[in-house]
């Protein structure tokens, strides 16, 4: 990880910013859309009252077939539709507004996530979760991955064998599973981007030997049909495909399994909520972070 921190530190030219603004709940398929093409991701909230995001990467100037294909699939999924804007930058200046954005982040009792470029003494008492600022998309910022972290400590003590993080992201939620619960972890992601940070991600914790970390489409996933049961799914993703996923995610918890289901505004919870009901699962708990809401189900 070091490697790639200072390989994103020293672009300095040739460089531009390219962003999107859009409401909290498009954060996750935008963020998605320009890592297809950006080295770098950041996301930063423009206006909290009206629960506004920026989303915006750098990468080498000029339009490419696969960013278009993103954003298109980012405007599919969530039916938002919003300018691309773009404009050059310095690598270094960027870098800087990417570690200004992304302080510590103490998470519930036991979890902390803070970038590299933080140099301050960790938390007494906390598992500590490093990331490269740099490539920093999943950083504990978002309130469905708050959401998580606290659901994972209200079920920490049933000790899960079997765990999947579904759409894994930066596998922030997966590492801090093997973190806390020392059991591997398999972390799924379609985005090939995504699986390579969340690899990275794992040997930057010391935690490659807990971490398994493939590329697939969802639960069509190669390493996810082998017939496994799991004791513990997060599914961190957006409401519509939480509903269609249902009978899968259903099919592939063991019985007595917990699922970890985020991404939801409030609103979007209860379609959420009776899709897995149909499918067996009971409402254990339900978690609130500003206008987000983690649901936690049993099997």
């Amino acid at each position: 990880m070091d490697e790639v921190h200072r390989r994103t530190v020293t672009r300095r030219a040739a460089l531009e910013t390219i962003f999107v603004t859009v409401p909290a709940d498009a954060v996750p398929a935008y963020e998605a859309a320009l890592a297809a093409v950006c080295s770098t991701i950041g996301t930063f909230l423009e206006n909290e009252a009206a629960g506004i995001w920026r989303v915006e990467g750098i990468k080498p100037p000029g339009d490419s077939p696969e960013l278009t294909a993103a954003l298109a699939m980012a405007e599919f999924a969530t039916g938002i539709s919003v300018p691309l804007q773009r404009h050059d930058t310095a690598g270094d200046g960027w870098l800087a507004r990417v570690y200004e954005g992304f302080p510590e982040q103490r998470i519930g009792t036991r979890f902390a996530i803070r970038g590299t470029h933080i140099d301050t003494p960790p938390a007494p008492g906390r598992i500590t979760l490093w990331l490269d600022a740099g490539l920093a998309f999943g950083s504990g910022e978002h309130g469905s991955t708050r959401g998580c972290l606290r659901a994972l400590e209200t079920i920490a003590h049933r000790r899960p064998r079997k765990i999947l993080d579904m759409g894994c992201g930066s596998f922030i939620l997966g590492m801090a599973a093997a973190s806390l619960l020392h059991r591997p972890v398999l972390g799924v992601d379609i985005d090939p981007w995504s699986v390579r940070v969340s690899k990275q991600n794992a040997r930057l914790n010391h935690l490659a030997p807990l971490a398994r970390v493939r590329q697939g489409n969802g639960w069509q996933a190669t390493a996810v049909r082998r017939g496994q049961k799991f004791d513990l799914v997060f599914a961190n993703i957006l409401a519509r495909p939480l509903c269609l996923m249902a009978r899968h995610l259903a099919a592939h918890l063991a019985p007595g399994g917990t699922a970890i289901l985020a991404g939801l505004l409030t609103p979007q919870s209860r379609a959420v909520l009776a899709a897995h009901r149909r499918q067996g699962l009971r409402l254990e708990r339900t978690l609130h972070e500003g206008p987000w809401t983690t649901l936690v189900m049993r099997k």
